[in-house]
């Protein structure tokens, strides 16, 4: 299963070369995993987005970010098989 988990963006680390992706870290209830942000490119600290294999699509808010966790919730498992095995223990 393949799904977009939203996650609030923690860092951002300053991008030394220009043509180099960007990316952050991303926080997933407790998870964080390196994230690219080139097609977000106005998220910033403290703002969520929705992560589809390691590519940030698109840029949420907090209610429908919340709202869609707790649907992803509801699937036995899926936070694990998303986001590796240590996300069942940070949820």
């Amino acid at each position: 299963m393949c799904l977009g988990v939203p996650g609030r963006i923690v860092s951002l680390p300053r991008n030394e070369n220009p043509a180099d992706l960007r990316m952050g870290t991303v926080d997933f209830d407790g998870v964080r995993r390196p994230v690219c942000l080139a097609y977000t490119p106005a998220a910033g600290v403290g703002d969520y987005v929705i992560v589809h294999v390691g590519f940030a699509i698109s840029q949420v808010d907090e209610i429908e970010a919340a709202k869609t966790l707790e649907i992803i919730r509801a699937i036995p498992d899926a936070l694990a098989t998303e986001l590796g095995p240590d996300a069942e223990a940070a949820g």
